[in-house]
C-alpha cells in the first residue's frame, strides 16, 4: 500500500489508505496483484447524497472468477501448513489498520454508502471486533478424542480448513459483512475469494484487499472480482472450487445461491432477509420502547437486515408510543452524510427508493395513517411513521428496508405472538416488558433465530451466535459457529492393539 499527499473529490485530505478516487481502484485482486481493468467493462461507483460518479472499478468476468478461484486453490495448501500463530497475527495486524484508518473509512463509509458518522464508528467497531474473534479462531483447539467401542482403538475428531471459500457480501454494512467471513477464514487457513456488491466495490472488497496486503498476507489468500451479480453471480456461486459459499443479501437471491451451491457439493452459509418485529407489551417502560424503537427503525435509513420492519404495540398504550415515535422521527437531521450533526442519509439507489415509496403509497392507500414524514427527495426518504396498519399491508408484509416504522395495534401476547410469526422470516426481534419473565415467553414463542429483551432488533456481537430461520437463512456467523462452517472435521482412527475379526 503506498503512502501519497492527496486530495479527494470533495477536498478532503486523504493521505493515509489512498483512498482518494483520483489515486485509482480501477482494478482487480488478484494473487497479490492489481490488475488493470484492460478492455473489460467497468462500474461506475456512485456517491449516493450528490448522486456523482466518484470513480470506476473493472467489472470482472466470468474468466477472471475462474483464475480467482483457481489462484485461491494454489495458495490455500501452503496458507493452511502456516504455523497458527502466524495466521492470527496477520488478521490482527488488518484489525490493527482498520482503527488507523478509522478517518479515512469515515470519509469512504459517508461516500460510497450513504452512511453518516454514527453508522461508520459503528461499523468499524464491529470489524475491528469481528476480526479480533476471528484471529483468536486460529489458535483454537479443534480437535477431539472420543473413546471407542471396538477395544484398542483410538478416535480422533481432526479439525482442517474448508479450502476455498467463496464471499458474496452486500452493500449495507459492506466492510463488516466482508470481514465477518473473510477475517475467521483467513485465520483458520483458508483461502478466500470475494465478489462484493457492485454498489460498494470498494469498502465491500478492495480496500480490504489493501488492507490485509499491507498486513503482509500472502498472495493469492484474498482475491477480490468485483463485478454485477447478474453477469457473474451464477457463475461465482455455483463455481466447482470452493467448499463454502457464504452470501449475505437478500432470500430471493440467497434461495438460488444456495441451490447452485448445492448443486456444486458447496456447504453454503446464508444470512438473508428479515421481517423483525418490535413487540411492545402493555407494561412495558414507554419511553423506553419508544427510544430503542426510533434506534431500530431508522439507523442507516432502515437498510439493515436486523432493522425494526414492524412495530408491534399494545391498543393500551399505541396511541402514545404512535405520539412518541412520530415526535423522534421528526426531530432526525436529515442530509449529506458528510455533515456534522446528521443521523439520516440517502438509501442506496433509486431501485431501492422506489421499492419503499410504493409500499408507502400503497400502504397509505390501503388505509395507513402517515404520522409522520412520508416525503422524499431525491434519494432522502424522510424518516416515517404509519398508524392504522394491518400485517397485509406491503410495508408490514414485505421487508421494505428503509427509514419506515408501521405500527400495529393488538389486544393480547397470544396476538402479539400470532402477528409476529405471519411471516417467512425468521431472523431477529424485540420485546418491550417490565416483566422479564412475561417478556421472555413471548422471546420463546417468536420463530425467530435473535430476539432481544427491553432492547431493539438491531445487534451483533461478534462473539455470539449470528442467524435466522426459514427464509431468513441457513447457519450462524461469528466465533466458534461460523467456525464449525469454515472448517472440516476428519475422523482418524489409531487400532493400537490387533483386532479380532470376524472371518
Amino acid at each position: 500500500m503506498t503512502d501519497t499527499s492527496t486530495r479527494s473529490a470533495d477536498g478532503r485530505d486523504v493521505d493515509e489508505l489512498d483512498i482518494a478516487p483520483e489515486t485509482g481502484w480501477n482494478a482487480l485482486f488478484l494473487d497479490g496483484e492489481w490488475v488493470p481493468a484492460g478492455d473489460r467493462d467497468l462500474i461506475d461507483v456512485e456517491n449516493p447524497a450528490t448522486r456523482t460518479t466518484l470513480t470506476t472499478v473493472p467489472s470482472a468476468t466470468e474468466d477472471d472468477v475462474d483464475e480467482a478461484y483457481a489462484v485461491a486453490e494454489e495458495a490455500q495448501s501452503a496458507w493452511g501448513q502456516r504455523p497458527p500463530q502466524e495466521r492470527a497475527a496477520i488478521v490482527s495486524d488488518a484489525c490493527a489498520l482498520l482503527g488507523e484508518y478509522a478517518d479515512d473509512l469515515e470519509w469512504l463509509f459517508a461516500v460510497e454508502c450513504g452512511g453518516v458518522q454514527l453508522k461508520a464508528d459503528f461499523e468499524t467497531q464491529l470489524a475491528q471486533g469481528t476480526m479480533e474473534v476471528g484471529a483468536g479462531l486460529a489458535m483454537r483447539d479443534g480437535g477431539r478424542r472420543k473413546d471407542s467401542v471396538t477395544p484398542g482403538k483410538e478416535n480422533l475428531l481432526v479439525r482442517e480448513p474448508a479450502g476455498v471459500v467463496g464471499v458474496i457480501t452486500p452493500w449495507n454494512f459492506p466492510l463488516y459483512l466482508t470481514s465477518r467471513v473473510v477475517a475467521p477464514a483467513i485465520a483458520l487457513g483458508n483461502s478466500v475469494v470475494l465478489k462484493p456488491d457492485e454498489h460498494t466495490p470498494l469498502m465491500g472488497g478492495l480496500v480490504l484487499a489493501r488492507v490485509f496486503e499491507e498486513a503482509g498476507l500472502p498472495d493469492g489468500v484474498l482475491n477480490v472480482v468485483p463485478g454485477y451479480g447478474h453477469e457473474i453471480g451464477d457463475h461465482f456461486s455455483g463455481h466447482s472450487v470452493p467448499s463454502v459459499m457464504s452470501f449475505t443479501g437478500s432470500s430471493e437471491v440467497g434461495r438460488g445461491v444456495g441451490q447452485r451451491a448445492v448443486g456444486a457439493y458447496t456447504e453454503p452459509a446464508l444470512e438473508l432477509g428479515g421481517n423483525n418485529a418490535h413487540v411492545v407489551l402493555p407494561d412495558a417502560d414507554l419511553e423506553r420502547a419508544i427510544d430503542a424503537g426510533a434506534f431500530g427503525s431508522f439507523t442507516h435509513q432502515g437498510q439493515e437486515c436486523i432493522s425494526i420492519n414492524r412495530h408491534v404495540v399494545h391498543e393500551s398504550l399505541y396511541d402514545e408510543y404512535v405520539a412518541g415515535l412520530a415526535d423522534r422521527a421528526e426531530q432526525l437531521p436529515i442530509g449529506d452524510p458528510r455533515e456534522e450533526g446528521t443521523l439520516v442519509g440517502p438509501v442506496i439507489n433509486e431501485s431501492q427508493r422506489d421499492k419503499i415509496v410504493g409500499f408507502l403509497e400503497k400502504s397509505v392507500a390501503n388505509g395507513a395513517t402517515v404520522e409522520a414524514g412520508g416525503g422524499h427527495d431525491g434519494l432522502f426518504i424522510e424518516p416515517t411513521v404509519l398508524s392504522g396498519v394491518t400485517s397485509d399491508m406491503p410495508v408490514a408484509c414485505n421487508e421494505h428496508f428503509g427509514p419506515v416504522a408501521p405500527v400495529i395495534p393488538f389486544e393480547t401476547d397470544e396476538e402479539a405472538i400470532e402477528i409476529v410469526n405471519d411471516t417467512e422470516y425468521g431472523l431477529s426481534g424485540s420485546v418491550h416488558s417490565t416483566d422479564v419473565a412475561r417478556a421472555r415467553d413471548v422471546a420463546d414463542a417468536m420463530e425467530t433465530g435473535m430476539v432481544h429483551i427491553n432492547d431493539q432488533p438491531l445487534n451483533d456481537e461478534p462473539h455470539v451466535a449470528f442467524g435466522g430461520v426459514g427464509a431468513s437463512g441457513l447457519g450462524r456467523y461469528n466465533d466458534e459457529w461460523i467456525m464449525d462452517t469454515l472448517t472440516t472435521l476428519k475422523w482418524i482412527s489409531i487400532q493400537r492393539e490387533p483386532r479380532e475379526y470376524p472371518y
